[in-house]
């Protein structure tokens, strides 16, 4: 009987069936891709703190940027999130008003985002910053930011098409939950990222 009661407890709770994890194929694809995309992010940090520990006269970050432009970028990066997270509640409970006008200011504040970011990267060029040289000393100054902050610029990019085009979908009927919480949680993984690259990249 003990080992009848052993044996069952350890059956795994899969029995054959087309989701192993109780989740749509979709979404554990988007959990993979999410993963797979945080150790890339997690490389790039890594390279850049290596860097950064080998060159003592690492440029001071508060003499180069703006870093009050810099903190209203994460709040309008963080505010995106909180409406998103509004439109994937709307969607939970058939509220379609709900969705589209949050979904538009998820938009809007990925595109605020993007618009603040070409300012501060034509201001840094302007000055004379590039990827292999820039007017601060240390070469590879220039390529961190660019590669960590160009690569993150692009998952926002597209994360802005991905937001537009759950919105038509959506307006059209082709859409529903499911789609919006897909749309949700890569915004909000790229919102995390930009987080973890204000705190190492310009704080610390």
């Amino acid at each position: 009987m003990i080992n009848t009661q052993l044996a069952g407890a350890l059956e795994p709770p899969w029995g054959g069936g087309v989701s192993p994890f109780a989740v749509s194929w979709q979404k554990l694809m988007m959990w993979l891709f999410i993963i797979g995309d945080a150790l890339l992010f997690a490389g790039f940090l890594a390279g850049y703190g290596f860097v950064r520990l080998a060159n003592p006269t690492w440029p001071n970050q508060f003499e180069v940027f703006h870093i009050e432009f810099i903190g209203l970028m994460t709040f309008v990066l963080i505010t995106s999130s909180a409406t998103m997270a509004t439109a994937v509640g709307g969607a939970k409970v058939g509220n379609r008003q709900q969705v589209l006008r949050f979904l538009g200011l998820t938009i809007l504040g990925g595109l605020a985002f993007l618009g603040m970011q070409v300012y501060e990267w034509s201001t840094l060029i302007g000055a004379g910053a590039g990827l292999t040289s820039n007017p601060w000393g240390v070469p590879q100054f220039g390529a961190a930011f660019f590669v960590i902050t160009g690569f993150h610029g692009t998952h926002v990019f597209t994360g802005v098409l991905i937001l537009t085009i759950t919105a038509i979908r959506f307006v059209r009927g082709r859409t529903r939950f499911e789609g919006v919480e897909l749309a949700g949680l890569y915004w909000h993984f790229v919102d995390l990222v930009w987080v973890f690259i204000f705190t190492l990249f310009y704080l610390i």
